[in-house]
């Protein structure tokens, strides 16, 4: 596989709880990525919100940038392009002259519980599921705006718009986080105009849409200089919804797959041609948003490695530092049939207390509360391994889709523990990993951009490429029986 004049790429990927700034390459031997930045993310109380601050992310990123920079330039290397990637349905308003109205409100703000009623008496769920194929999560962005006291004057760019938006000074929105705004067509792909008036909304709120593999500008001077970068440096559209990039990546040689990207949130569902847009669907809370290459992910988002997360922070609080890999052993060791309980539920959206309401939730379920923290432990990820076989049983179901194997990407794919007991629940072959599918996936589509991989048919030149960048590891059900997900 051809590198090109030393070309490398740089992708910007950006969770809740952290980012990073890592480079990719393409060799003969597969695509190679090295993390040159890492950085905290969080929402934090400010101004009696929970808001993201995007001025120390943009500070972050282009720092990044620079080692980005000086790291491919040691190496004899050009960084060819940039691509960002971000969790999704957040925004920031910016006026006309450039200037960010507030900070960006979390989507775990709770501001939305009274906008719900609201947006739905003038929408029916009906009509904008047949419209946008959008699971109802309450902090979906059409809720958000309908809590925004004023929209006048303002474009709303989500988040990683917006910081493409602070390095060139063009503004656009990615097409696969515009498909969880709840205002994107889901068949056509593109801005669903008839559903803007009823609530209120401009029709130019948000910039032109821009697919996956779209130079959206180049670098501005200053960014440029405080980067060390050419100005010429282009910032290329990816999968900016970082489960899109992570989707894209998945190792899959053939159509036949579901897939988990297993992080702060699990993203479960399988990847299809086409919407299903029926009353079922509705019914069942399947989301279907859109992949690169206008692909579907159709998915369900259930609960994710967010609990665990909350409660290894609250024992650190406690002291000392809780020892994940001892309590993931010991959590392996406890008998199957333990306390269970619904880790979708918005019960667990809010950070703080999180083990002290799981116990609750448990014995609210008819459980034992889990007593130790090894049991705490067991208990998230054999709900997490519950939810994820049940929407793929259901994902299957409503669509058709055979799936023969299940591929889990993101962080979740190192912990072993929550892989085999999926394998075990879905009776189906989990194959993990790759950990980093988003910022390859999106390392990857920018490659394409560049004309270092084969633009189709499809995926195919980005998926190839993704198997020669894996390293997974393959876990079997314990149990031979047929999985209710085939």
């Amino acid at each position: 596989m051809g590198v090109g004049s030393g070309a490398v790429f740089a992708a910007v990927d950006i969770g809740a709880s952290s980012g990073r700034v890592i480079l990719g390459k393409l060799t003969d031997d597969g695509p190679e990525l090295v993390t040159v930045h890492r950085f905290p993310n969080g929402a934090q109380f400010l101004g009696g919100a929970l808001r993201w601050d995007v001025e120390a992310l943009f500070t972050e990123v282009v720092a990044g940038l620079a080692t980005a920079a000086d790291t491919a330039a040691r190496a004899g290397d050009t960084v060819t392009s940039i691509g960002i990637d971000t969790w999704a349905v957040d925004y920031g308003l910016v006026d006309a002259s450039g200037t960010l109205r507030h900070l960006p409100f979390s989507y775990r703000d709770a501001r939305t519980e009274a906008t719900i009623g609201v947006v739905h008496a003038a929408l029916p769920p009906e009509r904008l599921y047949a419209r946008t194929g959008l699971q109802f999560l309450p902090f979906n962005t059409l809720y958000q705006l309908a809590a925004e006291r004023s929209l006048a004057g303002v474009q709303a760019l989500l988040i990683p718009d917006l910081l493409a938006y602070r390095l060139t000074g063009a503004r656009c929105t990615e097409a696969t986080n515009a498909s969880t705004t709840g205002l994107l067509d889901a068949g056509t792909g593109t801005w669903a105009e008839d559903l803007f008036a009823p609530l209120g909304l401009a029709p130019d709120l948000f910039p032109p849409l821009v697919e996956p593999g779209t130079v959206v500008g180049r670098l501005l001077p200053a960014v440029a200089a405080a980067a060390g970068l050419p100005a010429s440096t282009a910032v290329v559209a990816v999968g900016s919804h970082d489960t899109a990039s992570a989707v894209a990546a998945v190792p899959a040689d053939s159509p036949h797959f579901a897939y988990i990207s297993s992080g702060t949130w699990s993203l479960v569902g399988v990847e299809l041609d086409a919407p299903i847009l029926t009353d079922e669907s509705r019914a069942a809370n399947f989301t279907n948003e859109r992949g690169v290459d206008g692909t579907i992910r159709y998915l369900r988002n259930t609960g994710g490695l967010w609990l665990l997360q909350e409660c290894l922070r609250e024992w650190s609080i406690e002291g000392p530092e809780p020892d994940l890999v001892g309590l993931l052993a010991a959590a392996a060791t406890l008998p199957a049939g333990g306390p269970t309980i619904d880790a979708d539920s918005n019960d667990f959206l809010a950070p703080d207390g999180m083990p002290g309401r799981i116990r609750r939730a448990a014995e609210a379920a008819g459980h034992a509360a889990p007593s130790s923290r090894e049991a705490v432990v067991r208990c998230i990820l054999d709900s997490l391994a519950d939810a994820y076989a049940r929407t793929l049983h259901d994902a299957a179901r409503l669509s058709g889709h055979r799936i023969d194997v299940i591929h889990v990407v993101g962080g979740g794919s190192q912990n072993a523990l929550l892989c085999q007991l999926t394998a075990d629940r879905t009776g189906l072959p989990v194959l993990a990993g790759p950990v980093e599918a988003t910022a390859l996936g999106n390392i990857l589509v920018q490659a394409r951009a560049a004309g270092l991989l084969a633009a189709g048919p499809g995926l195919a030149g980005i998926r190839a490429a993704a198997r020669a960048a894996a390293r997974t590891v393959r876990y079997e059900p314990a149990d031979a029986a047929l999985s209710p997900a085939r």
